[in-house]
């Protein structure tokens, strides 16, 4: 039995899998071999980290896996600020997984929050 809802694993993986499709595109336009390499390491790493987070075997190693989630949710956001600012992608093609890198940074910044003040009590 794991911490985490069942619907965010799904979405972590599917959020994955849209870092790979976007890293798959830049690839087949030519673009910088280390940026798409670097958008399917982030993009997947927030997903593992997430199932190892579910899977933790104490509220501080869960807390530790969720720090990590949202660490690479920000490397997601930096790299896709760089895919839009090259002009690889347009804005209406990015804003669909910036979005969703967003709103699972607030979700995953409250489950943090949550954590560490059930932690003090």
């Amino acid at each position: 039995m794991g911490r985490l809802q069942p619907e965010l694993l799904d979405r972590v993986v599917s959020f994955a899998d849209r870092s790979v499709r976007l890293a798959e595109k830049l690839a087949d336009d030519g673009r910088s071999r280390r940026v798409v390499d670097q958008i399917i390491v982030a993009g997947t790493s927030v997903g593992a980290n997430t199932y190892e987070a579910d899977e933790a075997l104490s509220r501080a190693d869960f807390a530790k896996c969720v720090g990590i989630v949202i660490k690479e949710l920000n490397e997601c956001r930096f790299w896709i600020a760089i895919v839009e600012r090259r002009s690889w992608a347009t804005s209406a093609q990015l804003s669909e997984i910036a979005a969703e890198t967003a709103e699972l940074k607030r979700i995953f910044g409250a489950i943090l929050t949550r954590t560490r003040r059930s932690a003090i009590k």
